[in-house]
């Protein structure tokens, strides 16, 4: 029988009791599956239910044949191994004795002689030159990310659950990825934002407030009919609006109408020339009337109402996110940040920048490249001042403003509204409700504490608190912006950041962004050293 994972009438709530998911019926069959939707919808939740950390509210989930997780590394023990990852620690070490001739018979019986080559097979697929008895500690969060798809696929399950597999990875990384997906030969169910990855995919599950929907192709595909169907939306609304402006029309001359007969009815009934009881029918006949029409006219609205929401409700679903932004001034020629001779780390014996030159001149949009581990984020913290150098110049004539991976600039007991208001002292309630409306954080959304928002629900959030403003900083400085955001708001993000004019600093691995956003200088670090790409 083939492997399939079989999703009936699934759903799940939240600790505070709201419906995320509700009566899915999906089937997964052995084919690479990209599930998307926007941030918040429960791609995640839904990834968790079927690996079995949470327990279904209602429905049934039956899984035939295995399935491996990877599983976002965040805390570690100081001496957690690569190996405990891949839970094979004792198992090696049975190895390193029956080398070392110390292991018993019995223990010799049960030693698995191919466990060492394929564990390295394994880590050498994703790109990692690292052995098992690596520690976790040690490695930069890419890395982390490689270990941990590399312990999923070790097993080679049936099935393999992905959650956002490429992020933090830097371009090697991703290659990798890409590549032992575009040769996965099992099921695979992959939650991503990163286009090129999805490219590789045998079908799209989109996840939405509806249900979810599988679409035969990979992204390109799946895009290419979200345009037909957003066309047809809009074709829909627009007739939904003359249906409506029609029936006001309609219910308006009826109205009109009726007034002047009983204008005529009340003249004559006035004038005495009309029996008494002929004119009382009249008028229980014209109220009769009335209220008929009232009544026809009031289903014709609601009808032509609902119609009008569901239409307009669906033109939401489909249409991606729109960021219009105020303008920096920021003049062509001003040097808005200048780094001399910078030597920078976490002191003389773990040196991480050496002998940094660095300017940013007027609105430039540059990419900071570089292998996991090189140095960017030290670079970053050197540059918005949160690291001091330990020799060289570093010059800031400019404001700037970082919206780093974890959002720190925004007070996560705070809501989306109040973290705005902190942040735009000088802003009026309706300019901070239609600042965060632009990011979708409208009405009862905007009083959200941002604790309970998820990893894209955050960032976007910090971003309405960056970009939303009446004033925006001359240097805008992002630290892999996309790497939790659904890919409505990526594409939302990238229409905002084109019409941005100040200096853009940005770190990210992802090409379609950068190419998106119009970057113009390409720097990379190695070796503690920044040099001129491209």
């Amino acid at each position: 029988m083939p492997a399939s994972i079989t999703l009936s009438q699934l759903s799940w709530t939240t600790p505070d009791g709201r419906p995320l998911l509700d009566h899915l019926d999906i089937v997964f069959a052995p084919e690479r599956c990209g599930l998307v939707g926007r941030n918040g919808i429960g791609k995640s939740t839904l990834l968790r239910l079927i690996a079995g950390e949470l327990a279904p509210r209602a429905g049934r989930i039956a899984i035939n044949g295995t399935i491996g997780v990877m599983r976002q590394i965040v805390d570690v023990a100081p001496d957690e191994t690569i190996a405990d990852l891949f839970g094979v620690r004792d198992a090696l070490a049975l190895l390193a004795r029956a080398e070392a001739g110390t292991a018993t018979l019995d223990e010799l019986a049960e030693a698995d002689w191919t466990l060492g080559a394929r564990t390295l097979a394994a880590l050498g697929a994703v790109g990692l030159d690292a052995g098992p008895e690596a520690p976790l500690a040690a490695l930069s969060g890419g890395q982390r990310s490689r270990a941990a798809i590399a312990a999923a696929v070790f097993a080679e399950p049936d099935f393999l659950l992905l959650d956002e597999p490429t992020n933090n990875l830097d371009r090697a990384g991703r290659a990798a990825v890409h590549d032992l997906l575009a040769g996965w030969r099992g099921g695979a169910i992959v939650v991503s934002h990163d286009r090129e990855l999805l490219d590789h995919m045998d079908a799209i599950v989109e996840l939405s407030s509806l249900g979810a929907a599988r679409h035969g192709g990979n992204w390109t595909a799946y895009r290419a009919r979200k345009a037909i169907e957003l066309d047809a939306a809009r074709h829909d609304l627009a007739q939904a609006e003359r249906r409506a402006a029609e029936t006001a029309r309609t219910a308006q001359a009826t109205r009109e109408r009726q007034q002047r007969r009983d204008g005529a009815g009340a003249r004559k009934a006035a004038r005495g020339d009309m029996p008494r009881i002929v004119a009382g029918g009249r008028k229980r006949q014209a109220e009769e009337s009335v209220g008929a029409q009232a009544r026809l006219a009031e289903r014709q609205r609601t009808e032509t109402a609902e119609a009008l929401s569901a239409a307009r409700a669906r033109i939401e679903r489909l249409e991606p996110m729109r960021v219009t932004l105020a303008s920096t001034g920021l003049p062509g020629d001003r040097i808005v940040l200048q780094l001399r001779g910078v030597r920078a780390g976490h002191g003389p014996g773990r040196l991480v920048l050496d002998d940094v030159d660095l300017e940013v001149r007027g609105p430039e949009r540059i990419a900071l490249g570089g292998a996991n581990g090189s140095g960017k984020s030290t670079l970053l913290a050197v540059v918005t001042g949160a690291l001091a150098p330990l020799s060289g110049e570093v010059r800031r004539a400019a404001a700037c403003a970082l919206l780093d991976q974890r959002v720190s600039l925004l007070d996560p007991a705070l809501s989306v509204a109040a973290n705005f208001a902190r942040l735009h002292p000088g802003a009026t309630d309706n300019g901070c409700r239609a600042a965060l409306a632009r990011f979708r954080f409208r009405a009862e959304a905007a009083e959200q504490m941002v604790e309970s928002l998820s990893g894209g629900q955050k960032l976007r959030a910090g971003l309405a608190c960056v970009l939303g403003g009446e004033t925006l900083p001359p240097l805008l400085i992002l630290d892999e912006p996309t790497n939790h955001l659904d890919l409505d708001s990526v594409a939302a993000i990238e229409a905002g950041l084109t019409a941005y004019d100040g200096a853009l600093l940005v770190v990210s691995h992802d090409e379609s962004f950068l190419a998106n956003i119009g970057i113009e200088r390409r720097l990379e670090l190695s070796d503690g050293r920044l040099a001129e790409v491209g």
